[in-house]
């Protein structure tokens, strides 16, 4: 076998271990869906040059933001859909936000997005307006590019507001105490 596709099943053994156990109650097109897809995933990783240890620390934090959140659903291997919009991790060793299933392409805030990076380089992208929980940490920025006016809001724990934000504009904030966003 050659060496690359030992790590090729390396990296897709490594990204299976660290995904989430399978309850019982899984059918079995699931379980073949859900192994399609992290084998998919874990070949991003691969593609976009992580070690097989890189991938699964990759996994096991895609499966943190999963286990927090029911309505996220894995779309690459790093970025997850929600039901706010989107969450986009940093690739490890490399601090910053970019999609796997598309590297060469730049995070962009389009308009009408609230777009948040935070302390670890990921990339928050609301684009629906509801209150959501929000696991940010450390400083980042923001750009509120909603249309003219719209106010975002930040909550404490609590559900206390912290502070808002009128669009347009941008800034840089401290994450860490922020629990829930109401982009608009």
């Amino acid at each position: 076998m050659s060496p690359r596709k030992i790590l090729a099943m390396m990296t897709a053994t490594a990204a299976l271990i660290a995904g989430p156990v399978l309850t019982a109650h899984a059918s079995a097109a699931t379980t073949t869906d859900s192994t399609s897809a992290r084998s998919v995933h874990a070949g991003q990783a691969r593609d976009a040059g992580l070690s097989a240890p890189q991938a699964a620390r990759l996994q096991q934090r895609v499966d943190a933001v999963l286990a927090k959140d029911p309505t996220a659903r894995q779309v690459s291997a790093n970025r997850m859909t929600t039901a706010g919009g989107s969450v986009t991790l940093a690739v490890p060793g490399r601090g910053e936000a970019r999609d796997l299933a598309s590297p060469d392409t730049a995070l962009a805030c389009g308009h009408g997005h609230l777009c948040i990076t935070d302390g670890q380089g990921n990339n928050y992208d609301f684009y629906r307006c509801g209150y959501y929980d929000f696991w940010g940490i450390g400083d980042g920025t923001f750009n509120n590019n909603q249309t003219s006016g719209t106010r975002a809001r930040f909550y404490n724990d609590n559900g206390s507001e912290r502070w808002s934000n009128v669009a347009k504009s941008t800034g840089t904030a401290s994450w860490t105490p922020v629990y829930h966003i109401r982009p608009c």
